[in-house]
């Protein structure tokens, strides 16, 4: 089983007094951190025109972690593929590959939230079809020679050759979503998928045995790989860890609710609030591994937990010693 790290979406909750330039900070601070500690991955998320300032730019964020990192694996968690320009987002993405020395995974969704739409001029009920034309633009575009492809959302002469290539002429591309269209689609077209933290390990597996049948019944050749999100804390009790992370995780919860539904919220109900608590997985060292195997076991050595220990306003130093003992006292027991 490999760990990695993240979501690092540099939200500044209306208690915290920091400048941008301190929260962008402790998001490299933390990644060190990560790639010290010996963690599989480091992950960013997108969102737009948020008033507590949720992380638009994953490319440039995660060239600067590249830059402070040496070996850990760094991605996009999620991209919104719908918003971008197919042949910009290969160029950046390339770029990305080549000042990380082939550390990239690019993580694409169709996204959810209208008012994005709306700001950006791109039609909601298009985002599917815009998320199958990217992957197809960004294949074509990494490959050796001209472009050779007729984009249907993007107006470029197939004759051209975009540069500079990914370090092997191709980036992993990682689909997000748990619809039964979405995961199909992953393993039709990319090389992982990314379950959404809602998931239980039933219906984890459920759908990671549906990817595989799909890929041998159309006898889809590569290694394909699995991602699963989950929120969490590493602490000195189970106690002592839900206290530390739950003020910021019920506050990324909050803002996703408004996100997605592009209406206010003010609070979580009590009944959300404990169904939030029952996906975590929180506690001590022992005790997180014990939860993590149980994934493992249903799941298989492969998979892939994005742990997600950041929670907007706890505390850098508190989150950075939470990533510490998430690589030395839970991922080799996971190994």
């Amino acid at each position: 089983m490999k760990l990695g790290t993240g979501l690092f979406t540099c939200q500044r909750r209306p208690d915290d007094d920091r400048s941008t330039t301190e929260i962008y900070d402790e998001m490299l601070e933390l990644s060190r951190t990560a790639d010290d500690a010996g963690l599989d991955s480091i992950w960013v998320s997108e969102h737009h025109f948020t008033e507590d300032e949720y992380l638009p730019g994953t490319m440039p964020s995660l060239s600067a972690i590249a830059a402070q990192t040496e070996q850990i694996e760094l991605g996009t968690c999620i991209a919104l593929a719908p918003l971008y320009d197919g042949v910009r987002l290969a160029e950046d993405t390339a770029t990305l590959d080549h000042i990380s020395h082939d550390r990239t995974t690019l993580g694409l969704a169709i996204g959810s939230n209208p008012g994005e739409f709306e700001a950006f001029g791109v039609p909601q009920d298009e985002r599917v079809e815009r998320l199958s034309d990217q992957v197809k633009l960004l294949r074509a575009a990494w490959s050796e020679g001209p472009l050779d492809y007729d984009a249907e959302f993007h107006d470029i002469d197939p004759d051209v050759s975009v540069t500079p290539k990914p370090v092997d002429n191709d980036v992993p591309i990682m689909l997000g979503g748990g619809a039964k269209p979405a995961v199909r689609r992953a393993a039709r077209t990319a090389d992982a998928w990314c379950a959404p933290s809602k998931l239980s390990i039933g219906g984890l597996k459920k759908r990671i045995e549906d990817i595989k049948n799909v890929r041998e019944e159309e006898d889809i050749d590569g290694d394909f790989d699995f991602y699963v999100i989950r929120h969490g804390f590493v602490g000195d009790s189970r106690e002592e860890a839900w206290e530390t992370m739950k003020p910021g995780y019920f506050y990324i919860q909050r803002r996703y609710a408004e996100i997605f539904s592009g209406e206010p919220v003010d609070e979580l109900p009590e009944e959300r609030k404990e169904e939030l608590k029952k996906q975590a997985i929180f506690g001590t060292p022992e005790q997180v591994v014990s939860d993590l195997e149980r994934y493992r076991d249903a799941l298989g050595d492969d998979v892939h937990v994005i742990f997600r220990t950041y929670h907007p306003g706890i505390g850098t130093e508190t989150m950075a010693e939470c990533i510490e003992r998430l690589g030395s006292e839970v991922a080799p027991e996971l190994r």
